[in-house]
């Protein structure tokens, strides 16, 4: 290992070869077996679990199997009492005693083990019964309906406390449960299960008079542990569980435990506890049978649950078979241990090994990195020389050597390329110079293009407002000097109305010209609020507000001066605004806001400009400044945006652009403020 960590610490990005040469030997030991390992013991582990959920499956079925064996063995004991010379010739004989009949009864219900045996005919009178009921028991069962009708049938019933106690008191005393509150059962109320679950089985019975009866009986299968524990032994005696785990079998009514060997205590079973409200929700709210892990009283166990359907076809209880979890999940785990203690045995045994070979490599391979880096450095005379062995690396270290004399005879001639590669590169590069002047004189021309479209764009609007105030002012004029004479001071409004679009019309022709000839101001630049650039720019794009329903705000919270061209900056919110209208023609909101904002230690003014459009996806976004680029189909040069780039950045600035689809866009200009 001390070798391993030794050759560890030597690795560096020049030793990559022996980082690759150890990987290759170590990576199927390290890796890729304990890989496979951990995949197979995930398998093993899985197919380990399926088979004790197999085997509790297993179980529950001979759980079932024998709980339908009782029904049958009950029922055709029944019938078998009824045929019986002995049934038939006490009630075939005329006037036959009850005493008798009651004496029969209950000799059949001891050697059963009946709970109560009764003869009810179908009129619901009792005609004989193992002993003296307290009151006439319910008789409209279907288990009873159908020996009425001829048809022996048992079914397992729910009987209420009331119902018990017709029968006999004692059998109500002894089907009382006290409920034992349960970590995570549903929430309940209820204290104490006062019902009684009863296998009940009933077949019919012929009077001499010709009227029709049954014979009933019925086992009561609340804390009946002789019922459970034979059920038990039949699946887990000599089953070959683990030592530590132990089998269980439980009856439910609803979701108590009414009769079971699992044990709270030593000694204590946990007839009174309920299941996990997971459980119930399955199996009694959704008939599901449950085959998985539960939590049983006080422990897990692997856990099988069906229900239990009474005569009405209602699920009223659960059947449960399951056996103790901990045994199986120790024995995994150590069965996992010992794999794991195996595998670094043998890492141990192989590794060093592996790392002795590793070094007669690397040691060879070190002579080569060494001369290698003498080469580096500029010591071209360096060589590997020879090395022991006569294998691939061998040959590797005399190539290498016959290599460096092949670059040092070619080092002379790549500094004769050398020279004349930078001779070359000056003459591309004058080629350059050349094309970047004639890119910047296109460049102008564009700009120039550019603005005669926006100028082109708003000449319409222009037109529209000069020739409406003085359409207003003429008519105006006209109707005060025909009609009031001398008596102009009667329309002094008529007048003032005239002075007011007679200045409109100075001021936007004032603007307009200043926009369109930029030549006339170009060459200088001034101090300016950036408040007062705005409010001069949106009448020049009043025209396209007014063919919308896009309301304008406006924020003005920049207390710093810019210094910039004018008409430059006008150019540059035209375009932004135009585009802004554009894209939120179906109406909206436009706001424009400034503030002082810092840009690293550069002091600067910004003004954004939002509309509550459509948006732009990311591809959009990338290409948004580029020349020619646009989304108007037939619209636009798609100019606009990557000259206003260019007179934002020639002037020490910035703009950028957020947005998002369908939630609008945001421009934003930075400019350096003055000090």
């Amino acid at each position: 290992m001390r070798k391993l960590a030794t050759l560890i610490t030597s690795f560096s990005p020049r030793a990559s070869v022996r980082y690759r040469l150890l990987a290759m030997a170590l990576l199927p030991m390290l890796v890729i077996l304990p890989l496979l390992l951990a995949i197979s013991i995930y398998r093993w582990n899985v197919r380990f679990d399926a088979v004790l959920t197999s085997k509790v499956h297993d179980d529950l079925t001979i759980a079932r199997q024998y709980l339908g064996r009782i029904f049958e063995n009950t029922e055709d004991y029944l019938v078998s009492s009824v045929n019986s010379a002995l049934f038939q010739s006490i009630v075939q004989t005329p006037g036959y005693e009850r005493g008798a009949l009651s004496d029969y009864l209950k000799d059949i219900a001891q050697a059963r083990g009946f709970d109560f045996l009764y003869i009810i005919a179908d009129d619901g009178a009792v005609i004989a019964s193992e002993y003296q009921m307290a009151a006439a028991p319910r008789w409209n069962w279907p288990v009873i309906s159908s020996a009425l009708e001829g048809r022996a049938r048992t079914a397992i019933d729910v009987f209420q406390s009331m119902e018990l106690a017709a029968i006999s008191a004692d059998l109500a005393k002894r089907a009382q449960i006290d409920i034992v509150a349960t970590p995570g059962s549903a929430p309940t109320t209820r204290t104490q299960e006062s019902r009684g679950l009863v296998l009940q089985s009933a077949t019919p019975v012929s009077l001499p008079n010709g009227r029709k009866a049954a014979l009933v009986g019925g086992m009561l299968l609340n804390q009946n542990l002789a019922f459970v524990d034979t059920i038990n032994d039949l699946i887990y005696f000599g089953a070959g569980l683990p030592e530590g785990s132990r089998g269980t079998v439980t009856l439910f009514l609803d979701d108590v435990r009414i009769s079971t060997n699992v044990r709270m205590f030593e000694g204590q079973r946990a007839i009174g506890t309920r299941v996990s409200a997971e459980v119930r929700d399955a199996v009694l709210d959704h008939g599901q049978t449950w085959l998985d892990g539960a939590f049983v009283v006080n422990d897990w166990y692997i856990s099988a649950y069906e229900p239990i359907r009474d005569s009405y076809n209602r699920r009223v209880g659960m059947l449960y078979a399951g056996y103790l979890r901990q045994p199986f999940t120790a024995a995994k785990r150590g069965t996992v241990l010992e794999i794991a203690l195996a595998f670094v045995v043998a890492v141990a045994l192989t590794v060093p090994l592996f790392l002795t070979w590793a070094a007669s490599i690397f040691r060879p391979l070190e002579r080569m990195t060494t001369t290698i880096s003498k080469v580096e450095s500029g010591e071209l005379g360096a060589r590997t020389g020879p090395v022991d062995g006569r294998d691939e690396i061998e040959q590797v270290a005399v190539h290498l050597d016959r290599l460096l004399d092949q670059i040092h005879e070619r080092d002379a001639q790549l500094r004769q390329w050398n020279q004349e590669l930078n001779q070359r590169v000056e003459e591309r590069t004058n080629k350059l110079l050349h094309a970047n002047q004639q890119l910047e004189a296109t460049t102008r021309q564009l700009i120039m293009s550019e603005k005669l479209a926006a100028i082109g764009e708003i000449t319409a609007g222009v037109a529209h407002e000069i020739n409406n105030p003085i359409a207003v002012m003429q008519g105006n004029l006209e109707i005060i000097r025909d009609m009031m004479g001398a008596k102009a001071d009667e329309a002094k409004t008529e007048f003032r109305l005239i002075d007011e679009q007679m200045h409109r019309v100075s001021e936007i022709v004032t603007r307009l010209l200043q926009f369109a000839k930029p030549q006339e101001y170009a060459g200088f630049t001034d101090q300016y609020d950036p408040a007062v650039v705005v409010t001069d720019t949106l009448p020049l794009v009043q025209h396209l507000l007014n063919k919308t329903t896009i309301s304008v705000e406006t924020e003005y919270h920049a207390s710093r001066l810019v210094s910039m061209n004018r008409t430059e900056l006008q150019q540059v919110l035209v375009n932004l605004l135009v585009n802004a209208i554009h894209a939120t023609s179906g109406g909206g909101c436009l706001t424009i806001r400034t503030f002082d904002r810092d840009e690293g230690r550069r002091r600067g003014v910004m003004i954004d400009v939002t509309d509550t459009g459509g948006g732009m996806t990311p591809d959009v976004m990338q290409r948004i400044f580029d020349p020619f680029f646009t989304t108007k189909r037939r619209e636009g040069t798609g100019l606009g945006l990557s000259i206003s780039q260019m007179l934002v950045t020639r002037q020490g600035g910035k703009i950028s652009v957020e947005s998002e689809p369908g939630k609008g866009t945001t421009f934003t200009v930075w400019l350096p403020a003055e000090d």
